[in-house]
């Protein structure tokens, strides 16, 4: 029989899929450091921990370090996030800059990025200024 299990807590994710079993703590996540064990979403989350308060990378650019070009895959796995706000997701936009996909709404989206110093005009970050390199 296979089934498929995801139960996250704040300090552990633990997922059942296929019958194999997959655990990444928090800290493994915010280290910023990709084991090859990690899933797809583990590897997104972990790449969008290193983000700098004040910056912002695109769905693109963590795809392309993933080598892959699955911007939109990118997207779910920060949909999924279970580490928020301590692997921040707000801090990904579309690329052109503008404020996409977030949970909490795109006024909160642009609220966390203010507090954080960067500047948004018309619904887009000003990526030449404000993009963190991966």
């Amino acid at each position: 029989m296979v089934f498929n299990l995801n139960i996250c807590s704040p300090k552990f994710c633990l997922y059942v899929v296929g019958g194999k079993r997959i655990v990444a703590t928090l800290e493994q996540i915010k280290s910023g450091r990709i084991h090859s064990s990690m899933s797809f979403n583990e590897k997104v989350w972990t790449l969008t921990a290193r983000i700098p308060r004040g910056h912002v990378v695109t769905y693109g650019q963590i795809a392309s370090k993933l080598q892959s070009c699955a911007f939109r895959a990118v997207g779910q796995a920060l949909h999924r996030n279970p580490y928020a706000p301590g692997v921040p997701c707000h801090r990904v936009v579309g690329s052109d800059g503008s404020l996409t996909g977030f949970s909490g709404g795109l006024g909160k989206k642009s609220r966390m990025l203010s507090w954080e110093g960067v500047e948004i005009l018309s619904g887009r970050v000003n990526l030449d200024r404000y993009n963190f390199s991966l």
